[in-house]
This record gives C-alpha cells, structure tokens and sequence, in this order.
C-alpha cells in the first residue's frame, strides 16, 4: 500500500510538473507569435496575426491543476506552510495527541471541500457549463482536476494521519527534520 500511495503522489506531482510546462510552452508560442508578427511588419510583409486564443483563461485553468495536483506530494515532502512553536514546547505525548487532532481536523475540512468541489463539478458537467473566452472549455474539466488534487490530499492527510495513530512519523515531519526545520 506504501508504495502506490508514493506513486499516486508522485505521478500527481509530475502532472502539476507538466501542467507548469505546459503553461511555458503557451505563452512561449504566445510570444513567439508576436516577434513572428513584428519581423512581418518590419520587412513591410502583413502579420500573420499567430496568438493563442485564451490563453490567459487556459493558463490559469491549467495553472488551477498544477496547484491542485500537486497539493498530496507537497505535504508529503513538508512543503506546507506549519506553524510548529506549540507542537515544540509541547511533550512528545502531547505534541502527538495535537497533530492527531489538527490532522484529522485537515482532513475533515478537505473532505467537505473536496464534495463540494465535486458537486461543482457535477453540475458543470450536467448543464454544459464552458467558459467564456474565445475557446469554449467545458468547466468540469478544470474542476474535475481540482477536485482530483483535492481528493489526494484527503488521501494524504489520512495517511499522515494512520502513521500518528500507529505513533510513527509522517512523511512530512520526517521531510522537516531531514532539512533541519523540526524540532
């Protein structure tokens, strides 16, 4: 189980890697387009008029997945932003018990989001809601990977939260303590 839990993370990380890419090769053909543009006038030639149309509205629904996508591995390798003071001065039983509690509390708050987010979807799919730019995205495909990234970090916050209730470290803790920033 150990082990498909660490490959779901880490091809839902190569997704939000891709989708960052993705996003580059957009606005590099975006750009691209508008030196291909200016040379045409220069020389005295008509612009081909070569643009990606919405790409700022694809951009952000791709750079939406990246974020999503990449939310499980990002706790998996303590790369969220905790506040850990009271977790320090707290003893070790203690310091335990509260992560447990502020787990599952994680964990909770992300389940709801994570049906809420699917409801969106869902009605999204069933009325055909697109976007408004110039190319028509159907909304649940945006959503739909939201809800995805949002469904793996529940996974993950379970998991921290089985390896709490089991007393080991989870991945992020021992990802803080690898670079020096645990206690």
């Amino acid at each position: 189980m150990r082990r498909i839990l660490d490959r779901l993370y880490d091809a839902a990380l190569a997704l939000a890697a891709l989708t960052f890419a993705m996003i580059a090769l957009l606005v590099l053909v975006q750009i691209a387009g508008r030196l291909i543009d200016r040379a045409a006038r220069a020389i005295g030639a008509p612009p081909p008029g070569l643009t990606v149309p919405s790409l700022a509205e694809i951009g952000a629904f791709l750079f939406i997945g990246a974020v999503f996508l990449g939310l499980a591995g990002t706790l998996r390798a303590g790369g969220h932003v905790r506040v850990t003071l009271l977790t320090r001065a707290l003893a070790p039983g203690a310091a335990r018990l509260l992560g447990l509690a502020v787990t599952l509390g994680a964990a909770g708050l992300t389940g709801f989001a994570t049906w809420s987010s699917a409801e969106q979807t869902l009605d999204s799919w069933r009325f055909g809601s697109v976007s408004y730019g110039m190319v028509k995205v159907p909304l649940w495909l945006p959503q739909g990977v939201m809800t995805l990234g949002l469904a793996l970090l529940g996974v993950a916050l379970l998991d921290a939260l089985a390896a709490l209730a089991r007393g080991e470290t989870p991945a992020h803790e021992r990802a803080e303590a690898a670079r020096g920033e645990h206690g």
